[in-house]
């Protein structure tokens, strides 16, 4: 029988002893690298959470370079927004507090002023934030505005802002400077008559109200197509101090009124008309002529209407060919205006009804239960009574029938009726289509073709001017101002990131929104505007523009302000700001879900090498002895 040798390689203990080795190395470097194992099969069944929890810090790490290229944007958006604001205050504190005093070039020292900040306005307007337009919208690699220059003086195949704005003076002043009225007075005569050119223009003076206290006088109107109104004396000489008083509608929405004062005085004052007072020391005497006392009149009432359209008209053209160029809402504006069945006849208001009885304040022939009108395929039907939805009662206004349609088109801007005059406006002028199964009644509220479509902005005069009568598309020839996105939806959510699992906000913002292209726009009116140094009118004019655009840049209730894109960028950024706040304590209870999955405590360690250096110092001594074991020593 042989007897096997005691081998320590292959021996139980030996065996043992190599495991404590591989332990006292595993947590050797445990113990250095802080880590439970360097592969996940050591990491133990904890490990699904750390995994996770690794993939949720991605998350975070990747939302929080979000917030920070986000509140880059919006920090310069802002700034550029806080810049404009003052713009604002520096050009309306120009306009307000601007002498009258006028440069070889017909502006004053505002003027000049308003042009520069201009440009201004539009360097702002085309901030980036790297290859980013900020006032584009989605259209981000596009600059947003075009340059100041080409929009003001036009390129070499479009015009700017300052043809448009000549080609709109010319047709709202006309070719005798009257402001497209027609003025007659035929002699010998006690009547005097005033009347637009042509029914249903935008152009000129819009004749509003009339009124009198001279004593026998009949006023008659303002009524008729096109409106008009008339004085009759009767016969009668006027007592000193009696008023015949006008009111006129301008192109900019304003309101301005002629007052005429009959007067014994000699010379006549300002703003008055001579009582005819006959020759009494002739030989017979010659009595009061009531005809030349209205020559007088019918004298005065030109001049002061020649007056009133060389200063506040010329102001308020400007404005409005601001309008047409810079607004990019669309319109539809009526054929004619629309009159009620008062007795006589006068333009129709807002209050005017769709349908009614004979001498009340309605259409006629008006709507009836059953008829329709139908605005880009929504259909409003008319009932007797108890409307609802798209529905309207036949003795609603005309004001309700605006509402209902600025409804379903969207506008920002609500349509309107002035002087009679329907204007219906949209944000899509290329969608609006709007018809009527009554087209009688249709008709009567000025619209005399269907279907109903919005000439597309910016808006021209068609040649001649003094003589045109409608606005028409000049898109084909004009300088598009604004080059960004201007599709539907809002401004903010052309630009939309997400910053949390759930939570996503909104920063975008366009040129032409209300606030900003509102402001561009009076800016450019008052910046552009000139006139002649030496005109009789010329301080006169640009008193009244310095007026307009004081009041155009004073915040009006239900207007955009550029206070309130502010806002909105800030309610984003503070939405960003507790998405952080809650990510970073997420963040922290990761780690420690992390670090407790895979992490090796050193007093742990170190006490396990400690009972490992120990069991394997015995376990050397063991085999140590063992391996002096002979058998002489074993008997």
């Amino acid at each position: 029988m042989s007897i096997s040798s005691i081998n320590y390689s292959s021996s139980v203990l030996g065996a043992q002893i190599r495991n404590i080795n591989q332990q006292l190395t595993d947590l050797s470097t445990q113990l250095s690298t802080g880590k439970l194992s360097q592969n996940y099969s050591g990491m133990g069944t904890n490990e699904g959470f750390a995994i996770a929890g690794r993939a949720q810090l991605s998350n975070i790490a990747a939302y929080t370079d979000t917030i920070t290229n986000v509140n880059v944007s919006i920090n310069l958006s802002n700034t550029a927004l806080q810049a404009l604001t003052k713009i604002r205050s520096t050009v309306q504190t120009g306009a307000a507090n601007t002498a009258q005093d006028l440069n070889v070039n017909g502006q004053t020292i505002a003027q000049n002023t308003a042009a520069a900040q201009f440009g201004s306005m539009v360097g702002v307007l085309n901030t980036q934030t790297g290859n980013r337009y900020l006032f584009s919208g989605t259209a981000v690699n596009t600059q947003s505005v075009a340059d100041a220059g080409d929009i003001i003086n036009g390129t070499t195949t479009q015009a700017g802002f300052k043809t448009v704005m000549a080609e709109r003076q010319a047709a709202d002043l006309g070719a005798n400077g009257m402001g497209r009225l027609v003025q007659t007075h035929v002699t010998p005569s006690a009547v005097v008559q005033v009347s637009e050119d042509v029914a249903g223009s935008p152009f000129g003076l819009k004749l509003k109200a009339a009124s009198s206290t001279l004593t026998g006088a009949t006023v008659t109107g303002p009524s008729g197509s096109p409106v008009s109104f008339s004085v009759d004396l009767n016969g009668n000489n006027p007592v000193n101090g009696d008023k015949l008083s006008i009111q006129f509608t301008l192109p900019d929405g304003s309101t301005e009124q002629i007052d005429l004062t009959a007067s014994t005085a000699t010379p006549t004052p300002l703003g008055s008309f001579a009582i005819d007072p006959g020759q009494p020391n002739a030989i017979p005497p010659v009595a009061p002529d009531p005809n030349i006392t209205a020559s007088n009149l019918n004298t005065a009432l030109n001049t002061a209407i020649k007056k009133l359209a060389g200063t506040s008209l010329v102001a308020a053209s400007a404005m409005a060919a601001g309008d047409n160029f810079f607004n990019t809402v669309g319109s539809a504006i009526a054929n004619q205006p629309a009159v009620n069945q008062v007795v006589p006849p006068a333009p129709a208001t807002g209050a005017t009804t769709l349908s009614g009885t004979s001498g009340s304040d309605s259409i006629s022939p008006g709507y009836a239960a059953g008829d329709t009108i139908t605005v880009n395929g929504t259909t409003i039907t008319f009932v007797n009574s108890g409307a609802t939805g798209n529905q309207l009662n036949v003795d609603d206004s005309i004001q309700t029938l605006l509402g209902k349609i600025d409804q379903i088109t969207g506008t920002s801007k609500p349509s309107t009726i002035s002087v009679g005059v329907i204007t219906i406006n949209t944000d899509d002028p290329g969608s609006l289509n709007i018809t009527s199964s009554n087209g009688t009644a249709f008709g009567k509220l000025g619209f005399t073709s269907a279907p109903v479509t919005a000439a597309t902005p910016p808006l021209r005069v068609p040649q001649p001017a003094s003589s045109a009568t409608t606005l028409v598309n000049g898109s084909a020839t004009t300088v598009k101002w604004y080059l960004g996105n201007d599709g539907p939806g809002s401004a903010r959510s052309t630009a939309m990131a997400r910053v949390d699992d759930s939570v996503t906000v909104q920063y975008g913002a366009q040129a032409n929104e209300d606030a900003i292209r509102r402001q561009l726009q009076v800016t450019a009116v008052f910046g552009t505007f000139a006139t002649s140094p030496t005109g009789q009118y010329s301080g006169g004019q640009v008193s009244a523009l310095s007026l307009r655009v004081t009041q155009a840049l004073t915040q009006q209730p239900g207007q955009q302000r550029i206070e309130d894109i502010q806002t909105d960028i800030a309610m984003a950024q503070n939405t960003m700001k507790d998405a952080s706040t809650r990510q970073t304590q997420a963040k922290a209870q990761l780690q420690t879900i992390i670090d407790q999955a895979e992490s090796a405590s050193p007093d742990q360690v170190a006490s396990q090498l400690l009972a490992l250096q120990n069991a394997l110092q015995a376990s050397y001594q063991v085999t140590s002895n063992l391996a002096q074991l002979s058998l002489v020593k074993f008997l």
